[in-house]
């Protein structure tokens, strides 16, 4: 496998150039030869891993083309979120309090260039903790309260780095690349109450109070305990055997975090935080239809480095989008050059990618509700009164949304099923609701949902109770399966 070392400050960075292949973040994300089937080691060293930035975008789209990175998107993820520090520490508190044994101050920070430490004696410290973070660079804050722990673990830039500190990293990073594959930490496992995490003020939550009633039922049936929490529960999520997402989910969103315990605390999650991270952004879901040649509208990437050769390409009228966009939100249709010139702005203010796709005038989109790699239900959205989206925000309270129709899943065209199991495989055996569009004998999937609806009186009208009854059964079996009770 080759390994390409992918960056927006080659300069710096030059000294590696007879260890791997150099190649600009731009150029990686926007030239087809690094999306062509082979596999790359890729090393993200861009100065910003934040969401949205370049940096973020090369580690995303690095997993959807196939390639093996580091750091991965979860990882970035993991890094803004204060609860990774509590993880780490927990998990290496024996080696911690060991290493740091001998420090008589109440504050150390250790700095960790990839995988190593300038001090020789932190070296297997520095090691352990860069298999729980593999960030080619980060820096680790502990502090001393009767033991030693983890306040804050922070990823370095380029800018971050002492002086006194540059010789070191570089040759740290020489020998980081001379390896032949990554270091993992496996995680270790871990020891039937299923929660489910709802927000009952939201507005369009994904399952109704009715649908969170049959789920709790459903489970009492099966001898499950169902609960409901919400955010400020986030502290006791341990204490359960598994955890349903029924909120809307985001990566910067505390719905994330949730995921993300839940899967470090090995319990069972849906959705589980790898699904989130790849089907909240349409970049990534852009990326990988393409790769696996799934029909899909044809879409365009945007950056603003190469606005100018895109408008030359674009088809009118065409679809705006921001990546993370959710229940047609963010989501605006342009007619020509002119309105997209005019409309493209704000969309930058918050992504430095955007998606742009051709505009496919149907009556409806074709939902199919998939858990497990199985269908479990199908419906018909149509498209809202007088609007070209199944949701017209603008429209009055009892307007929004279009007519929904139930579909029995062996109803469903041969087609269309068989493309939203072929998606959904790619993401992971996950809950998903796979949107899809046919018009003139094609067949093309809009998107793929991690958090789709689940509610009484819609999505249930042909099964009724059976649905909670099937969600709450692989529930079960998943729970068994994770603490060996089968």
């Amino acid at each position: 496998m080759e390994t390409i070392l992918v960056t927006d400050e080659p300069i710096f960075w030059k000294f590696l150039k007879e260890k791997a292949e150099m190649v600009n973040a731009i150029d990686y994300l926007s030239n087809d030869r690094y999306n062509n089937g082979i596999r790359y080691r890729v090393i993200n060293l861009c100065k910003s891993h934040s969401y949205q930035s370049i940096g973020y975008y090369v580690s995303l789209l690095a997993e959807a083309r196939g390639h093996k990175v580091m750091p991965t998107a979860m990882t970035i993820q993991d890094a803004m979120n204060p609860a990774l520090a509590k993880t780490v520490s927990d998990a290496l508190e024996t080696e911690i309090n060991h290493e740091l044994g001998g420090i008589k101050s109440k504050e150390f920070v250790l700095s960790v260039y990839f995988g190593k430490n300038v001090a020789m004696k932190y070296e297997t410290l520095a090691k352990k903790l860069h298999g729980f973070v593999p960030f080619p660079m980060f820096r680790v804050y502990f502090k001393y309260s009767k033991y030693w722990y983890i306040k804050q673990i922070q990823p370095v830039t380029i800018d971050d780095i002492p002086p006194q500190h540059l010789v070191f990293m570089r040759e740290a990073a020489c020998k980081y690349f001379e390896k032949k594959r990554f270091h993992n930490h496996r995680r270790k496992e871990r020891y039937y109450h299923l929660a489910i995490l709802h927000n009952p003020k939201e507005n369009t939550p994904p399952s109704n109070k009715e649908a969170l009633e049959k789920f709790i039922s459903a489970g009492s049936e099966l001898g499950v305990e169902v609960s409901l929490i919400e955010k400020s529960d986030f502290k006791n999520l341990a204490e359960y055997d598994g955890l349903f997402i029924r909120e809307t989910t985001a990566i910067n969103h505390h719905t994330y975090s949730f995921a993300r315990k839940a899967y470090t605390e090995r319990m069972m999650v849906i959705d589980d935080p790898v699904s989130i991270l790849k089907c909240c952004n349409k970049v990534y879901l852009a990326e990988l239809t393409k790769r696996h040649h799934i029909p899909s509208p044809k879409t365009w990437i945007l950056n603003q480095h190469h606005l100018e050769q895109l408008y030359e390409e674009l088809t009118y009228p065409c679809v705006l989008k921001k990546p993370d966009s959710a229940f047609s939100q963010g989501v605006i249709k342009v007619e020509d050059q002119g309105a997209l010139m005019k409309a493209i702005k704000p969309f930058f203010n918050t992504s430095e990618l955007i998606i742009a796709q051709e505009f496919l005038p149907t009556k409806y989109d074709w939902r199919i509700g998939i858990l497990g790699n199985k269908p479990i239900f199908a419906c018909k959205y149509y498209m809202a009164e007088g609007h070209w989206q199944i949701c017209n925000w603008k429209a009055d309270k009892n307007e929004v949304e279009g007519h929904v129709e139930s579909v029995h899943v062996e109803d469903v065209p041969k087609d269309v099923m068989a493309m939203a199991l072929k998606v959904t495989r790619l993401i992971g055996d996950g809950l998903y609701g796979v949107d899809l569009k046919q018009l003139d004998g094609c067949n093309y999937v809009i998107e793929v949902n991690d958090n789709p609806n689940l509610d009484a009186g819609f999505e249930d009208i042909l099964l009724g109770d059976e649905m909670y009854s099937i969600i709450m059964q692989v529930f079960l079996q998943r729970m068994q399966r994770l603490h060996g009770h089968e």
